[in-house]
């Protein structure tokens, strides 16, 4: 394999680890780049890895989707548990909200959660 052979291999993988980082953030591609201030095919373009992202958009993007640089960056990095970010992200959006609505949120999950008797 040739250098040029394995930069176009992590660029591929850091694409893909963006990709998967926002979609488990819940954020579209159009949100994202509101966000960075870019339009939208930047986004896409280095989500194809097409496009070469900087330092600095890779800091931002870490930031906006919860996860460490390190693993957007090196690919040889474990690839994180779906359920386990699903959890977490619904765990920074719960921390958001006010304790009145905490709690009635709390009460739903309540009544919604099968009981005893009741199929899961």
């Amino acid at each position: 394999m040739t250098d040029s052979d394995s930069g176009k291999g992590k660029r591929a993988a850091i694409a893909a680890r963006l990709r998967a980082a926002r979609e488990m953030a819940g954020l579209s591609q159009g949100q994202v780049a509101k966000m960075l201030g870019l339009h939208r095919p930047s986004i896409s373009e280095a989500e194809a890895g097409r496009r070469r992202v900087t330092a600095e958009e890779l800091s931002r993007l870490a930031n906006i989707y919860g996860v460490s640089i390190s693993w957007l960056a090196c690919p040889d990095e474990d690839v994180p548990d779906p359920d386990r970010n699903r959890v977490e992200l619904a765990a920074r959006e719960l921390a958001k909200l006010k304790p009145d609505d905490l709690d009635r949120l709390m009460q739903l999950l309540r009544a919604i959660r099968p009981g005893k008797g009741q199929p899961k």
